[in-house]
């Protein structure tokens, strides 16, 4: 599991695929979410504009899993 810190108070879902280098733009954010399989806080998530907080744990299908910190 790794820990994916930010320096905001929330981040996007679509944001944080950025961020781990999952997708390269953000406009690939809402087909990614269609055709994986990606579980926050262990419940299916297709939203791309899911609010995610430090503690929630974000496990991506086929790529890991990662923790949100502040």
């Amino acid at each position: 599991m790794k820990e994916i810190k930010i320096s905001t108070e929330t981040i996007t879902l679509g944001q944080f695929l950025k961020l781990v280098n999952v997708i390269s733009t953000g406009g690939m954010a809402k087909w990614f979410l269609q055709t994986n399989d990606v579980f926050v806080n262990g419940e299916r998530e297709q939203r791309r504009g899911r609010k995610l907080r430090a503690g929630d744990v974000v496990d991506i299908q086929t790529i890991g899993t990662f923790t949100i910190c502040s």
